[in-house]
């Protein structure tokens, strides 16, 4: 595990090098799992004597309330929906993100970036265009992926929802009038998204169509190695800082 570092340009308010906590980022569908996922972590790393901030898509005090007023009304473009995302997050990590990490603490994103980039990219957004919007974000000390059937996807999502979602579904996409038939399709090509992005990411996958025990002590395990990396990386520091002296 290296120093913090981000995925372009620094901040000018940031000072990397401060950044002692572990930002941890749980991507995946919705009804994958993430949100039961992160609720389990959270309890779990707590218990082990961690302070941990959670933060996620539309938590912005800036301008979540209104993206959420905007969708509503299921009438924006794919470049106004884009950059309303992107000003969602670079609030949140200036305001919750960053502090959380300068003081130590273990961020745990519910989703991060790579949801917003992978769904601009399927509204016809040109991929180096949303690479270079989210250049300045903090990169993770591990990413995990949920992966999950579609057919597995489809059934918990009709199990927690009465109706399917217009922007899950990419009913702006012009997939198909159908409902369903958009979802799936939508989902589809989401999903080969971050495929196509796991290389270059570093993502690790998690088979999200097991119990949700089996997947928290997946999740636990993985992130415990993350967390004794990190510990290492800040003795070594520690250590570097008093022969210095």
């Amino acid at each position: 595990m290296s120093p913090k570092h981000t995925y372009g340009m620094i901040p000018a308010s940031v000072d990397l090098g401060k950044l002692s906590g572990t930002l941890i980022a749980i991507e995946g569908p919705d009804s994958s799992g993430r949100s039961t996922q992160i609720a389990l972590l959270t309890q779990w790393l707590e218990e082990q004597g961690h302070a941990v901030a959670q933060v996620g898509l539309r938590r912005s005090s800036l301008v979540g309330p209104e993206l959420d007023k905007a969708k509503r009304g299921n009438i924006l473009s794919p470049r106004t929906l884009g950059l309303f995302y992107a000003t969602d997050f670079f609030d949140q990590m200036e305001n919750r993100i960053v502090p959380a990490l300068r003081a130590g603490f273990v961020v745990l994103a519910d989703r991060y970036i790579y949801t917003l980039m992978a769904r601009a990219i399927v509204r016809g957004a040109e991929p180096e265009w949303v690479a270079s919007v989210y250049s300045m974000a903090i990169v993770p000390d591990a990413v995990f992926y949920m992966t999950i059937s579609l057919s597995t996807l489809v059934q918990r999502t009709f199990q927690a929802h009465s109706e399917l979602d217009y922007w899950e579904s990419g009913m702006d996409c012009g997939l198909s009038r159908d409902w369903f038939q958009s979802f799936v399709r939508y989902q589809r090509r989401i999903r080969s998204e971050f495929f196509k992005m796991q290389k270059k990411y570093d993502f690790e996958l998690v088979n999200a169509n097991r119990s949700v025990a089996a997947v928290d002590r997946d999740l636990q395990g993985r992130i415990q190695l993350v967390l004794n990396q990190a510990e290492k990386l800040g003795a070594r520091r520690v250590s570097r800082g008093r022969v210095s002296q």
